[in-house]
C-alpha cells in the first residue's frame, strides 16, 4: 500500500535528512554551548533577571552620575548648584507622580498641592517645636518624616475619586482638589499659620548640629535624598505591592478578578506619591528663603507631568531625563533672550509664553511620537551599543 506523504507546494513537510550532507559545513557550537552570535542579552539565574542595571552601560551611567553629584559642591559654581539643586527637588516630585500616573495609570493633575502641603509644613512644624521647647538640632528629623505623613494623608484623601471614576474625570478632581488646597493657604482665617497671600519665611536645617545655611550644603542633603528616593521606588516596583499597581494599571477590573483590593491599592498609590511630593516639598521649603502660595500652583503640575511624559511613564530614568530637559528649558531660553534682546524688557517678556508654548510642543511630540519617552530611546540606544557590532539598530 502505498504511503500518503503531506506536501506543500511540490515539497514534503518534513525535514530533509540531508540538508547538510557534509559534516564539516555544519556550524560549530563551541564548549559551554554558547555560538558566536550575539542574539540577545542572556539572563542564566534568577539573580540575574532580576538585577536593575544588567550591563555595564547602566552601572557605568549611575555611577558617572553618582560621582558627579559627590564631586559637584567642590568644583560647580553656585548657578549650577542652584540649577541642580532645583533638578533634585523635581526630580524627587515626578518621581512621585510617576508612581500614580506611571505604575498605576491613574491621571492626577494636583501633585503641586502635596509639595504646598509639604513645604508649608515645615516652618509650621518648626515654629510648634520651637514654643515646646525642643532643640534646633533635632527639628528637621521630625519636620521632614510630618511634611512626609501629613501629604501622604491628603494623598488618600485626594484619591478617594480613584474609586468612582478615572481619566479625564480624576484628572478634573485631582485639580480640583489643587486649587482647594492652594484656595486654604491663601485664606485669610488661616494666615496666621499659613501667611496667607504673603507667605512664610523658613528656617534653615540643622542636622544635629550642622547648619545647611547655604546652597551648596542643601544640595549635598537634596542629592542623597534623591538617590535614596529613585532606589526605593525602584524597589517597590518589585515587591508584591508594586506588582498590584502594575496590575491595575493594565486592567482594573482583572486586577480585582484576581484578589487585588482596588481600595487599598489605588489609595496606598496616592499615598506613597503624594509623600515623595511632601519630601519634595519639605525640601523646597529648606533651600529657599520664603514660600509662596504661588509657587504650588497648576504651572508646577504641569510642569510635573510633562517630565514624566517627556521622560518616560512608568520607567525608573524616566523621570530623571524628563527634569534635565524640562529644567533646562527655561535656562536655554534665559540666555538665549539675553543674547538676543540685550536686557530689553519687551522682548524679555515674550520669554514666559515660549517656554510654555515649548513645553506643550514637547508633550504632543512624545505623545504621538515616542509615548515611551526619551527612557526607551536611550534604552534602545544601550542595548544596541551592547551587541555591537551585531546589532542593527
Amino acid at each position: 500500500m502505498a504511503v500518503r506523504r503531506r506536501v506543500r507546494r511540490g515539497r514534503p513537510l518534513h525535514r530533509r535528512a540531508d540538508r547538510h550532507p557534509d559534516p564539516a559545513a555544519r556550524p560549530v557550537r563551541p564548549e559551554g554551548g554558547r555560538t558566536d552570535m550575539i542574539t540577545g542579552n542572556l539572563k542564566a539565574s534568577y539573580a540575574a533577571d532580576e538585577r536593575v542595571l544588567d550591563n555595564g552601560y547602566k552601572q557605568g551611567f549611575v555611577l558617572a552620575a553618582a560621582a558627579l553629584c559627590a564631586l559637584m559642591p567642590f568644583i560647580a559654581n553656585d548657578y549650577i548648584i542652584l540649577v541642580a539643586s532645583q533638578m533634585g527637588i523635581m526630580l524627587i516630585a515626578v518621581v512621585g507622580v510617576n508612581v500614580v500616573i506611571g505604575y498605576t495609570g491613574l491621571l492626577s493633575l494636583g501633585h503641586a498641592a502635596f509639595m504646598a502641603i509639604g513645604a508649608y509644613s515645615v516652618p509650621i512644624l518648626h515654629r510648634a517645636m520651637a514654643a515646646a521647647g525642643l532643640p534646633d538640632a533635632i527639628m528637621p528629623f521630625i519636620a521632614i518624616p510630618g511634611a512626609i505623613a501629613l501629604s501622604a494623608l491628603v494623598g488618600i484623601v485626594v484619591g478617594l475619586p480613584s474609586l468612582r471614576v478615572k481619566g479625564l474625570y480624576l484628572a478634573v478632581a485631582t485639580l480640583s482638589a489643587n486649587f482647594i488646597i492652594i484656595f486654604l493657604i491663601e485664606l485669610e482665617a488661616l494666615a496666621p499659620w499659613t501667611g496667607g497671600l504673603v507667605g512664610l519665611n523658613t528656617p534653615d536645617a540643622n542636622l544635629l548640629g550642622w547648619e545647611l545655611d547655604t546652597q551648596r550644603e542643601m544640595f549635598a542633603l537634596i542629592a542623597a535624598l534623591a538617590f535614596v528616593t529613585i532606589l526605593a521606588v525602584q524597589n517597590l516596583f518589585r515587591t508584591r505591592v508594586g506588582r498590584a499597581f502594575i496590575a491595575i494599571r493594565e486592567r482594573d477590573y482583572s486586577a480585582e478578578i484576581l484578589g487585588i483590593s482596588l481600595l487599598r491599592y489605588k489609595l496606598m498609590s496616592f499615598a506613597i506619591s503624594a509623600a515623595c511630593c511632601g519630601l519634595a516639598g519639605a525640601l523646597f521649603a529648606y533651600f529657599y528663603a520664603r514660600i509662596l502660595p504661588e509657587q504650588f500652583e497648576l504651572a508646577l503640575s504641569l510642569q510635573l507631568v510633562a517630565a514624566l511624559i517627556v521622560g518616560g511613564m512608568g520607567r525608573t530614568m524616566g523621570p530623571v531625563f524628563g527634569v534635565i530637559i524640562i529644567v533646562m528649558v527655561p535656562e536655554i531660553l534665559k540666555f538665549t533672550f539675553g543674547a538676543i534682546a540685550g536686557g530689553a524688557a519687551e522682548v524679555a517678556q515674550l520669554r514666559a509664553p515660549i517656554q510654555e508654548i515649548i513645553f506643550g510642543l514637547l508633550i504632543i511630540f512624545f505623545l504621538l511620537f515616542e509615548p515611551m519617552g526619551i527612557n526607551h530611546l536611550v534604552d534602545r540606544g544601550l542595548r544596541a551599543l551592547n551587541r555591537w557590532p551585531f546589532a542593527r539598530g
